[in-house]
């Protein structure tokens, strides 16, 4: 007996993207890893000056980086799959984490979309792994982009939180141009603790953030003063 509701599946539903396993480690490392170099800097340097800033004492209290969210919209994902899968590897290279994909939660017969089709792809960065992309992001990419001015500062959200923007991936080095089958943009998301955006921006600036129009910090630098 046929079940109800039976049919040819959808077009959405023939496209599945699933998360790679995790490769097993072969054993523990002998030492322990070395804390990232902007944890540390900020550890060492920043938490204290934001204590001040911010007049407060209490450490819970003082302003930090939570996660970084970078993501990207694809709106041709669905007639593209190879466009979007490429693009999830170069996410993954990029961040060291396997991406997300985003699905459309509603169905908008205009533009041809069905809810559960693919849209996009997102990837969350927590703990030493955002401090890793946030330095090389900082010391090495921002500095490679053309005609770089500075980084906005007014991009925030009003709730402590930064987004800006990136042409194509190919600004990080660990994307060849040569192999790169389809460039796109991506937004980055970097949120913090802090209440308001003037002391998030403060944050960000004494993480390296070459803000526009405002001192910029060096990490690893010795601060005079």
């Amino acid at each position: 007996m046929a079940k109800k509701g039976g049919g040819a599946p959808s077009a959405a539903s023939k496209i599945s993207f699933k998360a790679r396993p995790k490769k097993k480690l072969a054993g523990k490392p002998e030492r322990p890893l070395p804390a990232p170099r902007l944890k540390a800097h900020y550890d060492n340097v920043v938490k204290a000056q934001m204590k001040e800033h911010c007049g407060v004492k209490s450490d819970l209290a003082t302003p930090r980086i939570t996660k970084v969210v970078i993501s990207m919209g694809v709106g041709d994902a669905n007639e593209n799959p190879k466009k979007l899968e490429a693009l999830l590897d170069d996410l993954e290279t990029i961040t060291g984490q396997r991406p997300h994909v985003t699905r459309s939660r509603v169905s908008v017969a205009n533009f041809k979309l069905r809810e559960g089709m693919p849209v996009g792809a997102r990837v969350t960065l927590r703990k030493n792994t955002m401090y890793e992309f946030l330095d090389r992001m900082t010391a090495i990419v921002i500095p490679r982009l053309r005609d770089f001015r500075g980084m906005s500062p007014k991009s925030f959200d009003r709730r402590g939180n930064y987004n800006f923007g990136l042409q194509d991936q190919i600004v990080f080095p660990e994307i060849s141009a040569d192999k790169v089958s389809f460039t796109h943009g991506m937004n980055i998301t970097v949120c913090t603790t802090a209440r308001t955006d003037e002391h998030a921006r403060e944050l960000l600036r004494l993480m390296g953030f070459p803000f526009r129009d405002l001192p910029v910090v060096i990490v690893g630098q010795k601060q005079e003063g």
